[in-house]
């Protein structure tokens, strides 16, 4: 079976025969199916009345186990985002009722994010929507093969998911 990445590869191979366009194979078809991935995300969160974003914000809470809330800190670091984006979605995420700002017993001046009970369906219907787009993904890999691609796929982002700062 022949894909688009072996087209453009081929080609390579004619128009540059002094390039090793091996790592084309490989990484061309991560970057595709990232597209590919992406579009299903989106038309999984679409269904819930979700962007990703808000979806990475509320699984985040989710996650936490109850009662399900972090510091924007905590959501910082989770999320990857600066702390002027993660305090407009917290804003944008508030006015829609799906998470709450509560002050932090911990220290007066800081506050926490908790996911509201609507906030917490959502997360969880989306997921589900999410993980049944995945497995038609990923449907033509035997469970073997989708462990041996999951420990392949793990070494290359390992090192940059333990980049420190």
């Amino acid at each position: 079976m022949e894909d688009e990445v072996d087209r453009l590869v081929a080609a390579w191979r004619r128009e540059r025969p002094d390039l090793d366009v091996e790592p084309l194979e490989v990484l061309s078809r991560v970057s595709r199916l990232a597209r590919h991935l992406d579009r299903a995300r989106r038309l999984a969160f679409s269904e819930h009345q979700l962007e990703p974003w808000e979806f990475d914000v509320l699984t985040s809470l989710r996650r936490a186990g109850a009662p399900y809330q972090l510091s924007p800190g905590q959501l910082l670091t989770q999320t990857l985002v600066t702390s002027g984006t993660m305090t407009n979605r917290i804003d944008r995420l508030a006015k829609k009722g799906l998470v709450e700002r509560l002050p932090d017993p911990s220290d007066r001046r800081g506050v926490l994010v908790r996911l509201t009970s609507e906030g917490r369906d959502r997360a969880d219907q989306a997921l589900a929507g999410l993980l049944e787009q995945e497995r038609a993904i990923l449907a033509e890999l035997s469970r073997d093969q989708r462990a041996e691609l999951a420990s392949l796929l793990r070494r290359l982002t390992a090192p940059f998911d333990n980049i420190p700062g």
